[in-house]
């Protein structure tokens, strides 16, 4: 989920949105895209097919988190959907394509847990690594996830293909921990019905109605949301009489969380 710097008023149903630069994933997604151009510029032909094909899914893996971030505010299921399709485009696709650039040119694929594969993704960790060596007249040196495009500009093939794959699977790993925190706030929060529906509680409470639910259509007294469990209205949420059984009003929950009042028994 987004941390938010836009985050609207308790008394707004949309959901807290926006923010995305400031999350990590969308830091190290931008880094991989600007390098997969420099990369991609240098080292495979501009003609060809996967040159598209790796800037593409580069771009995909950070623009699907800026829009997932906006679609927050009405919808956490596009939001998912969103982050999953950017962590697939860098996980599925970009993240393969580097390793095939490397197989098919003969170029050593470092092993993840490679002493030069541990030095590299610690380097990344940083927007600026501490404690940096001083570099060698001649030999590129990554100055962390801010310099990643200018060490690609410099670097060997391998040295350039080898730091690419840590820096995707470094924003692979992000989304997929910020997609499992959208599904947690998602199961314990709900979404942007359910927002509705509390944001018009609260309004009618402060009318001085239910602070459940409008009143009974058939007696007044108070509703409280239930959800039908058989019958047409199977799987609905809707205003059920706190009377129930002696009393079988209920007002309809519509789609747009504007309430309906059905005075029918239910079954």
């Amino acid at each position: 989920m987004p941390d938010s710097s836009d985050k609207d008023s308790s008394d707004s149903p949309l959901l807290p949105h926006g923010g995305y630069e400031k999350l990590r994933s969308y830091k190290v997604a931008e880094a991989v895209y600007d390098a997969t151009v420099v990369f991609c510029d240098r080292f495979i032909e501009k003609r060809s097919r996967t040159h598209d094909q790796m800037v593409q899914a580069a771009r995909s893996g950070v623009r699907n988190i800026s829009e997932g971030s906006g679609a927050a505010a009405t919808s956490r299921k596009s939001e998912m959907k969103l982050t999953n399709v950017a962590r697939a485009s860098l996980s599925d696709e970009l993240l393969k394509d580097y390793k095939s650039f490397l197989i098919q040119n003969s170029l050593r694929v470092w092993h993840k847990d490679s002493p030069e594969a541990l030095a590299m993704r610690e380097r990344l960790q940083h927007n600026l690594a501490p404690d940096l060596p001083p570099s060698k007249p001649g030999r590129p040196v990554l100055t962390g996830l801010a310099g990643l495009s200018a060490f690609i500009r410099e670097a060997s093939p391998e040295l350039a293909a080898n730091a690419m794959l840590c820096a995707v699977n470094q924003a692979a790993y992000l989304l997929k921990r910020q997609l499992e925190t959208q599904a947690r706030e998602f199961t314990e929060k709900g979404g942007f019905t359910e927002s509705l529906h509390a944001t018009r509680s609260r309004a009618r409470a402060g009318q001085g109605t239910s602070p459940d639910g409008p009143p009974c259509p058939l007696c007044g007294k108070p509703t409280r949301q239930r959800t039908a469990a058989k019958g047409p209205r199977a799987g609905k949420p809707f205003w059920g009489c706190t009377q129930y059984p002696d009393c079988r009003g209920i007002v309809d929950i519509l789609s747009d969380g504007s309430d309906k009042s059905d005075p029918s028994d239910r079954s």
